[in-house]
């Protein structure tokens, strides 16, 4: 008799691979490739550091807490994938996820969406905040639509995220910034 676990696993895999649209061409499928690859960190970090040589002040802080605990979250998720070694789906999309990473648990790209979108609720402004709390979500699923994650990758992803997010800022604050971290050299 198959275990609570394994049927949770089996409906995981079944939903998630009812969602996919990687084989469909379309918009949605063109939609979900730009979310999938918005979230990726060479993105982030490079617009993170032109963002902290080029912005204002303000901007430099949040780009500082960002691109550090992008950083940081990175070590957290290899640590996990590499522990916890669930096989990414199979499929064709996502070459370079599936070479560089053959692990899915949890996801890396909805940690880091999600991250990114508790940082800016923390460090504001809401503008910016409201945004990425729309786009974090998105990146998320897209990943599944893909074929790249299961649905319970990027929850327990979007998951470690958040607690990431939380947990990293109440450290956080009580260590001020050099003001050369503010200036950008």
């Amino acid at each position: 008799m198959p275990s609570f676990f394994s049927k949770l696993i089996e409906l995981d895999e079944k939903s998630s691979y009812a969602l996919r649209v990687a084989e469909k061409p379309g918009i949605a499928r063109n939609a979900a490739m730009f979310f999938a690859h918005s979230g990726d960190s060479w993105f982030w970090g490079a617009g993170l550091l032109l963002l902290w040589f080029f912005g204002p002040g303000i901007w430099k802080r949040w780009a500082f807490y960002e691109f550090v605990f992008i950083a940081a979250l990175a070590v957290v998720i290899i640590i996990l994938k590499f522990s916890i070694k669930r096989k990414r789906p199979e499929g064709e999309w996502g070459k370079i996820y599936r070479n560089t990473d053959p692990h899915s648990f949890p996801s890396g790209h909805a940690a880091r969406a999600f991250l990114i979108a508790t940082l800016a609720v923390i460090l504001g402004p809401s503008w910016i905040a409201a945004i990425l709390l729309i786009w974090a979500p998105l990146v998320t699923l897209s990943r599944v639509l893909m074929g790249v994650h299961y649905l319970s990758d990027v929850i327990a992803g979007a998951i470690v995220g958040i607690l990431f997010a939380y947990i990293g800022w109440s450290y956080a604050i009580n260590f001020p910034l050099p003001m050369i971290l503010m200036s950008g050299f």
